[in-house]
């Protein structure tokens, strides 16, 4: 198998702490930093929240412009993924980012439930955030927590809602939603290409210790990678991970037990279809 993998770092997410893991980077200077590390580890797109001072979340489009700013100082080329995830903040203030044209967005395109509340994503913000993401040339990475996920972006596609064809994210292990089977991660691959077409790319996560699993179920099947401690902060049941970049280096290694080689930040590029960096 010689198709490269992309590999995501999700760098900080809206739960984990420094009490969770001190490596979590909470500040826009510490995010930058560990996302060097995992850049230079072989990471090629960064998937970023931004925190208050206290660690709370936030969707304060200032941070998101200073993390920005500073990814494309330090990482030149690599991907810019902000989130429009519901935890960071309400109905639309979750896109008041988008005007700073990411290269590419988080879209949650249905709700479902999580560890202890309802990821609320209704019908009308989800077409509000996906006009925002048309209207400024960003590439929306599809969070599919459900089958159902999958399908409502190919409805959006059709209908033009969607520019281009979808990068679909199988998201698996989060507590009162899709648990981690085998059987419907392959389904979930064989409906992105019955949808999308034999060559579409997607990727797949893994919450908590199941990260590493989906990182191998996903490198092994051709698909392309995310980690990093938004989803995981250890290595192993008594060992924190000391970085995103440790992460990110456990993934590579199976991208060479799988004889997959690591996609630059140029090929990830063209394999996503996103603009060519100014």
């Amino acid at each position: 198998m010689t198709t490269p993998c992309i590999i995501c770092v999700a760098i900080t997410g809206s739960l984990p702490t420094k009490a969770d893991n001190p490596a979590v980077p909470t500040s826009v200077a510490e995010q930058i930093e560990s996302t060097h590390e995992a850049f230079e580890a072989g990471a090629t797109i960064m998937h970023a929240h931004v925190r208050n001072d206290d660690e709370t979340p936030s969707s304060d489009p200032e941070k998101f412009a200073r993390l920005k700013e500073g990814v494309e100082k330090h990482c030149p080329g690599m991907i810019v993924q902000l989130s429009t995830g519901g935890r960071s903040g309400a109905g639309q203030t979750r896109g008041g980012m988008l005007p700073l044209r990411p290269d590419m967005a988080s879209l949650s395109v249905g709700s479902n439930n999580f560890p202890t509340r309802v990821y609320e994503n209704p019908p009308d913000l989800v077409a509000w955030l996906a006009s925002e993401m048309k209207t400024y040339d960003i590439k929306p990475e599809i969070e599919a927590f459900d089958l159902s996920h999958i399908f409502r972006a190919a409805a959006m596609y059709e209908a033009g809602e969607i520019a281009a064809t979808p990068y679909v994210q199988f998201v698996m292990g989060v507590k009162n939603a899709m648990p981690v089977d085998r059987e419907v991660f392959d389904f979930y691959i064989h409906t992105v290409k019955r949808l999308f077409g034999e060559d579409t790319p997607w990727c797949a996560a893994g919450i908590g210790p199941n990260q590493i699993v989906l990182n191998e179920w996903a490198i092994s099947s051709g698909g392309h990678a995310r980690t990093g401690l938004e989803d995981n902060i250890r290595l192993d049941r008594n060992t924190l991970a000391p970085s995103n970049a440790a992460l990110v280096k456990r993934a590579v290694e199976l991208c060479d037990k799988y004889e997959r080689p690591i996609a630059t930040w140029q090929q990830a590029r063209e394999m996503l279809g996103l603009r060519e960096v100014a």
